[in-house]
């Protein structure tokens, strides 16, 4: 891999945005990849908007990733899509909210693990290193239904067969 991938997560406070751009970036390193990450917490701590870039590749400058330069888009909350959109670049992968059916995940709150495992299918990533990123992130007790979220979104991307 020598381009580097752009990928801005965004929600609201409180739905694991911080968390899912923190297992990405894990994830990444652990492939052997640079990786910068930045955050914007925005009133995160009221349910405001947070967003999150990770950027990944041979070698990485910067972590913002520039408006309009995203590759993928990853939006936890309805409310956060067009407030975030601006950010994907012609061409890129939005992965929204409701490409993960809530009556499918295992808890609604492994929205961001799901849509992480939705991303995973489009990423050059070995999909262990998500995995093991992904359980050193969490409590034990919590890695059987997270696993399944990230197993949900990676079929449901799968299913789609084309680009949001």
């Amino acid at each position: 891999m020598t381009a580097v991938v752009n990928v801005v997560l965004a929600g609201l406070g409180g739905q694991g945005v911080i968390k899912a751009s923190d297992i990405l970036a894990d994830a990444a390193l652990r492939a052997g990849l640079d990786v910068k990450k930045a955050e914007i917490h925005g009133m995160s701590q009221r349910g405001g908007s947070v967003t999150s870039d990770v950027r990944f590749g041979t070698k990485v400058l910067s972590p913002m990733v520039p408006r309009g330069e995203a590759d993928f888009l990853v939006v936890l909350a309805p409310s956060e899509v067009e407030v975030a959109r601006a950010m994907l670049r012609p061409g890129g992968i939005l992965l929204a909210p409701d490409l993960i059916p809530e009556g499918r995940l295992p808890n609604k709150r492994s929205l961001n693990v799901a849509l992480l495992g939705a991303l995973s299918h489009y990423l050059d990533l070995p999909v262990e290193a998500l995995v093991a990123a992904m359980e050193a992130a969490l409590p034990e007790k919590l890695h059987a239904v997270n696993g399944a979220a990230f197993q949900l979104g990676r079929n449901v991307a799968a299913e789609q067969g084309t680009i949001r």
